[in-house]
């Protein structure tokens, strides 16, 4: 275990986030390898995995329920230096992850095809979506265990192992999707379906591997027969934290689907280009993602050693490094999006389409880059449920307007573009005001001694 609770909160932040980015630009990179070559099968395919790749934010909504829950109460653990409890409560993560694991992979297998139907523009696009499902829902079923046990090293200061798995995994991937996808040296392309299927084997081999690590290295937490004795105390404990983070990325899904409904008439060119553009987004949000990940376990454990100050410390130096980064961003957004997305297309319409989105959106980066930094302090101090109030305001804000745009004459995909980002800054200032608020009431303990702070 790494303790966080003492030295320099910004050299904390960095080594943490410098590994965190590296595992998400890793784990990324599994949808943009089967983009790539997805591309060369046209704007229905690329629709198609944009369009199944949704469901990704679903996944992000389950798994987040049980990761945050797992970091933040092993990171307090720690912090109070309760390896005993720790222990306990990576337990019933580990158990609670095959019961979320198999219960998804159930209801994913049933109603897929319905999903598909739903939000897809022709039949084109739904053969594409409906291929790249049929392995990928598998692939999205194992994420629950790596979550777990990453989640564990994390809470502990602990991220190369995590890191080495992902980097693992996305080199198999990146092997297998040209093969599998278009073909080579089989002669066999099997299309979206190849790409579903690659990242399927890259993902058993990395909970694989990332087991083999625990139980050959893993020494604050560890596999124990416990974990196969359900203990609902600690589920609770961990479903308190996790389900309000959850619900913030379940809205995210919802956004998506709800976007992808609007604009289906407009056709598959505007699909493909909404699904380019939200990759290249997130892929650009990398960076301040880790900020944030690295945030939560570092303030989670001077939360639990009642060290308030470096709990405000971490938020300071976690939103001037969103805040930074983020500004970074949105200037390579407004001056090359085009090129940002010919890396993935050559068709004129889609090309359209993406760089208008990111072009608009960039103008919202700074704000989300807050709000995530707010949303894993709210995590680490054990209650998430005013990110997911501001998540819901957010929605709210943006949804019913964009019904009555997309209703009028004359209606254009930039006009839901400029709302979101006025959507977005509405919830960023909601988020830090609550997290003054949650400052006030949670940070009241006795302040640390100056020798203990340092």
């Amino acid at each position: 275990m790494k303790d966080l609770t003492q030295g320099s909160i910004p050299r904390h932040l960095i080594e943490l986030a410098s590994f965190i980015a590296i595992s998400m630009v890793v784990q990324t990179l599994y949808f943009l390898v089967d983009l790539y070559f997805v591309s060369s099968l046209g704007g229905p395919a690329i629709a198609g995995v944009g369009l199944a790749g949704n469901l990704m934010m679903v996944i992000l909504a389950l798994t987040q329920m049980l990761g945050v829950g797992t970091t933040s109460l092993i990171a307090q653990a720690a912090g109070r230096r309760d390896q005993a409890d720790a222990q306990s409560v990576f337990d019933q993560s580990c158990l609670l992850s095959v019961v979320l694991g198999c219960t998804f992979l159930l209801f994913g297998l049933i109603f897929q095809d319905s999903y598909c139907r739903w939000l897809s523009a022709d039949a084109a696009t739904l053969a594409a979506a409906s291929g790249y499902l049929k392995y990928l829902v598998p692939a999205f079923a194992l994420q629950f265990a790596l979550v777990s046990m990453s989640s564990a090293l994390r809470a502990t200061g602990v991220v190369k192992p995590t890191m080495v798995v992902q980097v693992l995994t996305v080199a198999i991937n990146a092997i297998l999707a040209p093969v599998l996808i278009v073909g080579w040296g089989t002669g066999i392309p099997m299309g979206t379906e190849g790409a579903g299927l690659a990242t399927l084997i890259a993902l058993i081999i990395g909970v694989a591997a990332l087991s083999l690590y625990f139980v050959k290295n893993a020494s604050f937490v560890r596999f124990s027969a416990a974990s196969f004795s359900p203990r609902i105390d600690i589920w609770k404990r961990l479903l308190a934290i996790g389900l309000p983070s959850g619900g913030e990325f379940l809205i995210m899904a919802v956004y998506s689907a709800f976007v992808y409904s609007i604009i289906r008439d407009q056709g598959a060119d505007a699909q493909a280009g909404f699904g380019i553009g939200v990759r290249l987004m997130q892929s650009l949000f990398l960076p301040v993602m880790a900020v944030s990940f690295a945030a939560s376990p570092l303030a989670a454990q001077n939360f639990g050693a009642m060290k308030a100050d470096r709990v405000r410390e971490t938020f300071r130096t976690a939103a001037i490094m969103a805040a930074s980064l983020m500004s970074v961003m949105t200037i390579l957004c407004h001056l090359s999006p085009d090129a940002l997305v010919k890396f993935f297309t050559s068709d004129p319409p889609v090309i359209t389409y993406a760089a208008d989105y990111l072009r608009i959106l960039s103008w919202g980066f700074l704000a989300f880059g807050l709000t995530f930094t707010s949303s894993s302090l709210f995590q680490a101090m054990g209650n998430a449920w005013p990110a997911l109030l501001s998540s819901v305001m957010r929605l709210l804000i943006f949804v019913f307007p964009a019904l009555w745009l997309s209703r009028r004459a004359g209606f254009v995909l930039t006009e839901l573009w400029y709302l979101a980002v006025a959507a977005g800054a509405a919830q960023c200032l909601f988020s830090l005001a609550l997290l003054r608020r949650e400052f006030t009431l949670r940070l009241s303990f006795e302040p640390a001694s100056p020798a203990a702070s340092k």
